[in-house]
């Protein structure tokens, strides 16, 4: 059995001073039926059908976060496969970041007749052309961790979505911060000026995580009571190489200035912490997202204040949860709750240095 988990959740009011602070511990909510073990799949075994095809389509196979949830998925077929007795064939496939090369991986899926397809989108506001493509062939799609737009998955109702909620993701991120704050202020603003001056490394422009992990982020710090001031940001595409590039230069720029870096994911922060060791400087605090396994290292070392982990085993078990349910044609398993029976989204928890 599944248990999600909450671990923090805060309810702030404009005006004022009145800040809600609320800690939910652990949730043991959800059970999930005897099928589903580390989040790997709901049927029970189906004496028609013996094997499965399941075409999956990675926006970019070196993303640190992604390849973890492609081991998940892979460990999902192979756990059904050993509890089912049901033969999972599952193709996954590296768009490189093209997305003329993704959309010739989902031509090559249907050409071969794959009963669902499990496509992490290389650019999210295209994916109407797959999804014409699938619904010609009548095959459904599994959609994960890059949302097409609300008017495309509204357009059938055999498109689906898993994901973590982003603002969830930023607010979890943001009270990071703002505990850390609290306890020790010093911490934070270490030149003592009052003011804790940030940089801001982002996703992609166009990534609904990147906007609104950078929105609700900021705000959560300000609706907590940190006093900010922002020095610079910019746009590092998730890319660990990039983020290191962009740090190593505001660095030079803005000497002694810099005392927090907030990063829309933990490969962004570990970029920034390579620049900070080649400076030999280990005094600024950093923040993630995703909890990778770097990230989580990073975390235990005490390089990265913390970050926010969204349960991969759920994550991964989701995805292979709903397309083995298509693949088989049932419906959908209750136990994944799914929000206009279309998204499901993945616990989230944070994690904090020692």
């Amino acid at each position: 059995m599944w248990s999600l988990r909450r671990c923090y959740t805060r309810l702030s009011e404009s005006g004022g001073m009145g800040y809600v602070y609320k800690i939910v511990g652990k949730i043991l909510a959800v059970a999930f039926m005897a099928g589903i073990l580390a989040g790997c799949g709901t049927m029970e075994k189906e004496e028609e059908k013996t094997s499965i095809r399941i075409g999956v389509s990675l926006y970019r196979g070196d993303d640190t976060f992604i390849n973890n949830i492609r081991s998940e998925l892979e460990n999902c077929a192979k756990e059904y496969e050993q509890r089912h007795g049901v033969k999972v064939a599952l193709d996954i496939q590296d768009a490189k970041g093209s997305q003329n090369v993704q959309n010739n991986q989902v031509e090559r899926f249907i050409s071969l007749g794959y009963d669902v397809m499990c496509i992490n989108p290389v650019d999210r506001t295209a994916a109407s052309a797959m999804i014409d493509k699938a619904m010609t062939a009548q095959i459904p799609v599994v959609f994960f961790n890059r949302q097409p737009v609300e008017e495309d998955m509204n357009r059938w109702d055999q498109l689906y979505y898993v994901g973590a909620a982003a603002r969830e993701s930023a607010v979890l991120q943001g009270n990071i911060v703002v505990d850390e704050y609290r306890k020790d202020p010093k911490s934070l603003d270490r030149n003592g000026d009052g003011v804790v001056s940030y940089v801001l490394l982002e996703g992609e422009s166009s990534h609904q995580d990147s906007l609104i992990r950078t929105e609700w982020s900021i705000q959560t710090l300000k609706d907590g009571g940190v006093p900010i001031e922002k020095i610079t940001g910019g746009i590092a595409n998730w890319e660990r190489s990039q983020a290191s590039a962009l740090m190593e230069q505001w660095l030079d720029q803005y000497p002694d200035k810099i005392e927090l870096v907030v990063c829309n994911n933990d490969d962004m922060a570990l970029g920034a912490i390579d620049a900070l060791e080649r400076a030999g400087i280990d005094k600024i605090k950093l923040v993630g997202i995703d909890a990778t396994t770097p990230g989580q290292e990073a975390v235990r070392t005490g390089k990265l204040l913390g970050t926010v982990s969204a349960d991969k085993e759920q994550y991964a078990g989701a995805i292979f949860s709903i397309a083995a349910a298509k693949a088989l044609g049932k419906p959908v398993s209750e136990e994944l709750s799914l929000e206009e029976d279309k998204y499901y989204w993945s616990p989230q928890e944070i994690m904090i240095s020692p």
